[in-house]
């Protein structure tokens, strides 16, 4: 199939982008558009316009201090993959991106679009989840700051207004003394996973004071689960908080049984990673 009609506007500020999309209800934004695109050719999308937001300046920085990593609206995967500096301050996005759709894809795709896109099927929406990051939006009416647990309304579906455009994301560094990691089972590598799990530690000394989890393809929009008090059995604890479905790709009986195989698995390399940062 085709796309149906839109009109096509390739602005080379940020300003005239944004009064495109306060002029226009049904304008979308793209940026890498590995996820839009495909949708408007099966026209599961119809915007009557599409605001290419590739020729702004100043938006595919990635920034990593102290706090964390800002990465730019029109930061491509493959570019915050290679990143030392940002794998350094927060190792989850590697281990994460590692798995993002496969090489071509990432070197188009982008990060916050990824992010925006909200596909609870995706490891990005995740990650962001799990660590308690956030997105800054801009408009015609200024700029704000949407935490990553308000950020996911439903299935594809973020709180962004339709004039906002999502500029940059932050994923907040991992302190001192904790530890993550990331497994997922797909059909084949860079497939969407039929499940994922990251884990994220807080350890003092050999004893885990905290211990979250975030997972992918479980639920309509990404769900983290503290298991601090149940890691006995992190796993059936998980599972009370979660809504695993049946659809083409695996039954909900098959998604609770990776659950439970992966979130032992996640928590152990989580600790361990936790433990390894420590040695000197």
């Amino acid at each position: 199939m085709k796309p149906a009609p839109f009109a096509y506007l390739r602005p080379s500020t940020l300003e005239e982008a944004l009064a495109a999309l306060a002029g226009e209800q049904g304008a979308k934004v793209l940026a890498g558009g590995q996820s839009l695109v495909p949708l408007l050719s099966m026209r599961l999308a119809a915007p009557s316009m599409l605001v290419d937001i590739n020729a702004l300046p100043d938006l595919d920085s990635i920034h990593v201090d102290g706090a964390g990593v800002r990465v730019g609206a029109l930061a491509r995967h493959a570019e915050v993959l290679a990143s030392a500096e940002a794998a350094e301050a927060q190792p989850l996005l590697a281990m994460a991106l590692s798995h993002v759709a496969h090489p071509t894809i990432r070197n188009r795709g982008t990060t916050v679009g990824s992010l925006v896109h909200a596909d609870a099927a995706a490891e990005m929406p995740m990650v962001l989840r799990l660590l308690d990051g956030s997105v800054d939006v801009a408009s015609v009416r200024g700029r704000r700051t949407i935490p990553a647990a308000e950020l996911f309304a439903g299935p594809l579906e973020s709180t962004l207004a339709h004039d906002e455009v999502a500029v940059e994301a932050f994923f907040p560094a991992l302190p001192a003394g904790a530890g993550v990691a990331f497994q997922e089972i797909a059909r084949r590598h860079g497939d969407y996973a039929l499940v994922g799990v990251a884990a994220l530690v807080d350890t003092d000394g050999d004893a885990v004071t905290r211990a979250r989890l975030g997972f992918v393809s479980v639920s309509d929009v990404p769900v983290v689960v503290d298991v601090t008090d149940s890691l006995d059995d992190p796993a059936a604890a998980a599972l009370a908080e979660l809504e695993p479905a049946d659809d083409i790709h695996a039954t909900a009986a098959y998604r609770a049984h990776l659950v439970k195989v992966l979130v032992p698995k996640v928590l152990a390399a989580a600790t361990d990673h936790a433990r390894d940062r420590k040695a000197p």
